[in-house]
């Protein structure tokens, strides 16, 4: 793919994998190495890991080799990137991941089992990590949006069959609210999506 440079992994390794994580990131050096060491259960699962990067100048691009099974380059914008990831492995299943955003356990056999029972696409609730009453609202009425509209956010983990990312034509080329859009596509050619959790 043009503007794509692959830095990691062996060339011709494009098998198909059941799971593929996707993570866009921007100058996340802070964070990433405890948000790429917090998914090596899913890579021990099988899960390829892909990180994008958008051209960050703080040493992002460094860890990313160290915990990733592959790190991508693509002109910076997160449809861009997760776009390109997407095209990067073949897979059944795709995760688009925030760097900042971290997975219930359980979260590969929760996504997998999801779409076994015949669901196209979905979603996690989330939860903002504060003990401030008001954050707390705000992920409860994140959530409840989503169960009465079917619009996910990309801080939801959303997941879909590589199938449905293909009908839905990808991540539209937005600036932002490009997963609010995406959610919109998803919606109208595949149901609402599911929200995988721990029954």
């Amino acid at each position: 793919m043009p503007g794509v440079v692959r830095r990691d992994g062996d060339p011709g390794d494009n098998e198909l994998v059941e799971l593929l994580v996707v993570m866009p990131v921007l100058n996340e050096a802070a964070s990433l190495a405890e948000s790429l060491q917090a998914l090596q259960p899913l890579r021990r699962r099988g899960a390829s890991l892909i990180v994008v990067d958008g051209g960050s100048t703080d040493g992002s691009v460094e860890i990313a080799d160290r915990g990733a099974d592959r790190t991508l380059s693509a002109a910076r914008g997160r449809a861009s990137q997760m776009n390109a990831g997407a095209a990067a492995q073949p897979c059944r299943v795709m995760l688009f991941l925030h760097a900042d955003t971290r997975l219930p356990d359980g979260a590969y056999e929760l996504i997998l089992a999801a779409i076994a029972d015949g669901h196209a696409w979905g979603r996690f609730d989330v939860r903002i990590d504060s003990d401030r009453p008001s954050l707390r609202l705000v992920s409860w009425l994140i959530n409840l949006r989503s169960r009465l509209t079917g619009i996910a956010t990309g801080d939801q983990a959303l997941f879909m069959t590589r199938a449905a990312f293909r009908a839905a034509g990808g991540f539209p080329a937005l600036e932002l609210m490009e997963d609010i859009e995406m959610s919109r596509r998803l919606s109208g050619l595949q149901a609402p999506p599911v929200c995988a959790r721990a029954s």
